[in-house]
């Protein structure tokens, strides 16, 4: 493809040691020239698994280092300053979803790289996902027929005091909680499988007494062509058995468990170094195809999280789309807008009252 595309990555936590260095030190045309952290702890880490990548202090030096994109995987309430001073600084960004903590915030973005005529994507990593990549194969080969509803959870067991700085430390204004952190995922996947929503409702509630954002959130989509979208996202659920159900004129899909590419990264593999088994799901994983009394094993595509960072590195150089529409991030958060919103007035709220 041409020269390769040197990027920086703020952040060295979680999401940027698991979920963005392994995969953009993983894809051939990216060079990863530096780390923004200001944390001792995280700087050793980074020399540790990358001594060839310096730890910086500024978005300028990694400019400074040639950076012409940056990463942005900071906690979510700071991805709006940190994407407009890298835009001013002429990088192209990847943030982290979600894009802002609102709609409104995130549009600001999208405009300024349109203006300043640089690139600016969401990484929307689950769009990759085994058990999502089947789904959107068995709906292109209508083996479902029609679908009439789809039901989609994120479920986590995790009783007590909260366990994630995140959920103690920060409001949902700040960009604490379930529907920032996990509902982004559920509704980027609804939205890319049934398009646009016209009207949404949502509850949500606190369970623990030192939690600042919610513990548990329901949130009920109307697409505008008429499927129904029912996503669920919990902290203190103690059946997490249940992923995704399509239900269809012609039959149901049903698939349990989480995609294994989190816990591949977190486990320390890559795909630089698993290559064509990377993503695989074992076979006692897939899911079912049910008719009634009727069910038939579904093979399950493989996990594609490392198609991400090079399909970004493509558009770059002018060779490729981007690999998350910009605006698809905003009008997702406009989703998770109504939501908020419906869940503080306990009404159906129509998307077309945010315009």
């Amino acid at each position: 493809m041409g020269d390769r595309v040197r990027i920086g990555l703020v952040g060295y936590g979680l999401g940027g040691r698991a979920f963005h260095a392994p995969l953009i030190t993983s894809t051939p045309d990216l060079d990863l020239v530096g780390v923004l952290t200001n944390d001792a702890g995280r700087t050793a880490q980074l020399s540790e698994d990358h001594p060839a990548v310096p730890a910086v202090g500024d978005l300028h030096d990694l400019v400074a280092l040639g950076a012409e994109a940056v990463a942005i995987s900071s906690t979510t309430g700071t991805h709006a300053a940190l994407a407009h001073v890298a835009l001013d600084l002429g990088l192209h960004v990847v943030v982290d979803k979600p894009l802002a903590v609102d709609s409104a915030s995130a549009a600001e973005i999208v405009a300024h790289g349109e203006r300043v005529g640089r690139l600016v994507t969401a990484y929307q990593n689950r769009r990759w996902d085994s058990d999502f990549l089947t789904i959107r194969r068995l709906l292109h080969e209508r083996v479902l027929g029609d679908v009439l509803g789809f039901e989609s959870r994120f479920e986590r067991w995790t009783p007590g005091p909260p366990r994630a700085a995140w959920r103690s430390a920060l409001t949902p204004a700040e960009g604490g909680g379930l529907r920032l952190d996990l509902v982004t995922h559920l509704a980027d996947q609804a939205h890319v499988l049934f398009g646009p929503v016209a009207s949404v409702y949502a509850e949500s509630a606190i369970h623990r007494e030192d939690a600042r954002a919610e513990d548990d959130i329901t949130v009920l989509l109307t697409h505008e062509n008429g499927v129904s979208s029912h996503l669920h996202a919990s902290s203190w659920c103690g059946d997490t058995s249940r992923r995704f159900r399509v239900l269809g004129t012609e039959g149901a899909y049903v698939i349990g468990g989480i995609d294994g590419q989190e816990h591949a990264l977190r486990g320390g593999r890559t795909p630089a170094e698993e290559g064509d088994r990377w993503g695989l799901e074992p076979i006692e994983s897939w899911g079912h195809v049910h008719r009634g009394d009727e069910h038939e094993v579904v093979p399950t595509e493989r996990g594609r999280w490392d198609v991400f960072y090079p399909a970004f590195a493509a558009a770059i150089r002018g060779a490729a789309p981007l690999p998350v529409d910009p605006y698809d991030a905003v009008e997702v958060l406009r989703v998770l807008d109504a939501s908020a919103l419906s869940a503080a007035e306990r009404r159906v709220v129509l998307l077309a009252e945010l315009d």
